[in-house]
């Protein structure tokens, strides 16, 4: 694969380790449904107001084609806690998600399985102490939640994929204790990760900060809502002149609704409690003389929500969002700080992918490789450190359901520049430059026919290898394609 050296300045190389010849401590945060440009680092021209998260960019090496494993969350987690493509053990949408179109939806697991041996269970083998805070959404019943797959201490993490109670105290969370009436969910979360720092600081730590923000529904302190509305100046008209919206006819979908402008007030407050809470994180760390010995990981677990369900924010220039294969709804946030080690202020355009977070941890901390666990991740060391390439050459993604956001049944590949989407009901092919057509406006399959069909070659020999499974007949009859 073609390597483009990371572009850095060379402030805060020097940086040292307070805690001189300790492991490395790492909190790793996780968005819920945060779009690639929601962030300031990714889009200056971001309605929102993000300067504790763009700092963080500015501190480590931020990746502009950071990929999610899948559009929908569920299966990005499991490929960020096991290294490994969902589509091994068919956790391919969000658990419980079996909604039905033309045909039925590809099986389905409902759980992590416990035989893996996730991340935080591998460094806590290694003597870290670990603690989860927020949405997990890997496993219908206790057995399968966080303290039972590597999590010393677990903080709001269950079966549900959103706050049950919403984001303001009382929760009906069955692994959070309700605050006192009206506090803030995304706040609560942030002081619980700030007391386990304060516990565990005199011994290395994993700390795994997972925002049900900014899931639906769509919850914010009054007086943030205010200022936003007053931001954005909304009109008196209609809901698209108010909220940004538009018709856009897509190549091959019909037309939808989809979101335009970031000017969502709702969802800028919640972007800024967002911020303010990863502020929070990190100013703890300073005072408790951790940061330099401290690695930052930041991402989300799939693209904004523009198509449908209120359509809080806008992706645009990359086209649909979660639930799509586009790259609205795969190209994530993706930062990595590591002080004195990645160079500060660095960014890199390899393609990543969440998979690769396992096998990094475990090289940052010194810690053998479990290449059959992590075995579709790449230590992505060698970018961070900017001492050469990552020996990989193409990403898959495998979304064989149809998706509550108007997304079709689908696989797709990116090798190199090209991206290849080939869709389940029907067999067919799109093809797209993305350096040239961020938006995947420009189908050139009937262009570049041998392109297409080595792509294609290799998404197939993808599916073999995880076993990938596919559309299934909804009434007798029914011939759903096959690869």
């Amino acid at each position: 694969m073609r390597f483009l050296a990371v572009f850095l300045l060379l402030a805060g190389v020097g940086t040292s380790f307070t805690r001189a010849e300790t492991r490395p401590n790492f909190v790793f945060f996780l968005v819920d449904d945060l779009g690639y440009m929601d962030i300031g680092a990714n889009n200056p021209d971001t309605f929102y107001e993000t300067p504790h998260i763009d700092r963080l960019a500015r501190e480590g090496v931020r990746f502009t084609n950071g990929y999610a494993a899948n559009p929908v969350c569920s299966p990005t987690r499991y490929s960020i806690m096991t290294g490994k493509y969902p589509s091994r053990v068919d956790a391919t949408n969000w658990f419980s998600g079996r909604r039905s179109g033309r045909f039925s939806p590809a099986p389905l697991r409902s759980s992590m399985p416990l035989a893996e041996t996730t991340v935080a269970e591998a460094l806590a083998q290694a003597g870290y102490r670990t603690a989860f805070f927020g949405k997990w959404h890997l496993g219908p019943s206790a057995e399968y939640w966080p303290e039972n797959q590597g999590f010393h201490l677990n903080f709001g993490g269950h079966n549900r994929g959103s706050p049950p109670g919403g984001y303001f105290s009382p929760y009906r969370n069955p692994r959070l204790e309700d605050g006192p009436e009206g506090e803030y969910l995304t706040s609560r979360l942030v002081e619980d990760a700030v007391a386990t720092l304060r516990e565990y600081r005199d011994q290395p730590f994993f700390l795994f900060i997972s925002f049900y923000t900014v899931h639906t529904p769509l919850h914010a302190p009054r007086e943030l809502v205010a200022k936003y509305r007053n931001k954005a100046s909304l009109s008196q008209g209609s809901e698209a002149a108010e909220f940004g919206f538009e018709e856009q006819v897509w190549p091959t979908d019909r037309p939808r609704r989809v979101r335009i402008r970031q000017r969502h007030p709702t969802y800028a407050a919640m972007m800024e409690m967002l911020d303010r809470g990863v502020g929070r994180v990190l100013q703890a760390l300073r005072d408790l003389e951790l940061d330099g010995n401290t690695v930052v990981m930041f991402t989300s677990d799939n693209g904004g929500l523009s198509t449908s369900e209120g359509s809080p924010t806008s992706n645009l220039p990359l086209r649909g969002g979660k639930g799509w294969l586009y790259e609205g709804g795969i190209r994530e946030p993706f930062i990595v700080k590591w002080p004195g080690k990645a160079l500060a202020n660095g960014v890199c355009d390899v393609p990543v992918i969440s998979t690769d977070f396992y096998p990094t941890m475990l090289e940052i901390a010194d810690l053998s490789p479990k290449p059959e666990q992590h075995r579709d991740g790449v230590s992505l060391v060698p970018l961070l450190t900017g001492e050469g390439p990552i020996e990989r050459e193409d990403l898959f993604w495998h979304y064989p359901h149809y998706s509550n956001q108007g997304g079709f049944p689908g696989g797709a590949v990116r090798s190199g520049d090209y991206k290849l989407v080939e869709r389940f009901e029907d067999g067919g092919l799109h093809l797209y430059h993305l350096q040239m057509d961020i938006g995947e406006r420009h189908d050139l399959a009937a262009e570049r026919p041998e392109i297409v069909r080595s792509m294609q070659k290799k998404l197939h020999a993808w599916y073999r290898e995880v076993d990938a499974k596919f559309l299934e007949a909804k009434s007798e009859g029914q011939r759903p394609w096959r690869p």
